[in-house]
């Protein structure tokens, strides 16, 4: 098995299973043999790059709150689909699950001499 780096499942170690694919085409004079991962392509930016643009899905990790006004905003609103947008907040004192409690919170930050 493998182990997990990134932070979230960090140190758990999982089977990544090697698919071994020959062709069976008989017009080839020779056979194709190749070895595929089940891996899924991924990326990551900052939230200031991701401004302008929309993805099907996105995963936002905020170990500390946003630091500038409209940068929440912007990272929720870069999926057109509300349930394909996912968010890791690292707790603490200014963001985390609240106790006895389903639900997360993170600080927002917002200028009122914006509105």
């Amino acid at each position: 098995g493998r182990q997990i780096v990134s932070e979230c499942n960090r140190g758990d170690v999982v089977f990544l299973p090697r698919i071994k694919l020959a062709t069976s085409d008989v017009n080839l004079p020779f056979v194709l043999n190749r070895r595929q991962f089940p891996l899924i392509p991924a990326y990551r930016m900052t939230v200031n790059k991701s401004h302008g643009q929309t993805f099907d899905y996105v995963g936002i990790h905020l170990d500390e709150p946003v630091f500038s006004h409209g940068q929440l905003y912007v990272a929720l609103s870069r999926s057109r689909i509300p349930n394909h947008v996912k968010i890791y907040t690292k707790t603490s004192e200014v963001q985390g699950k609240l106790l006895n409690n389903e639900k997360y919170f993170t600080r927002n930050v917002v200028y009122q001499e914006d509105f």
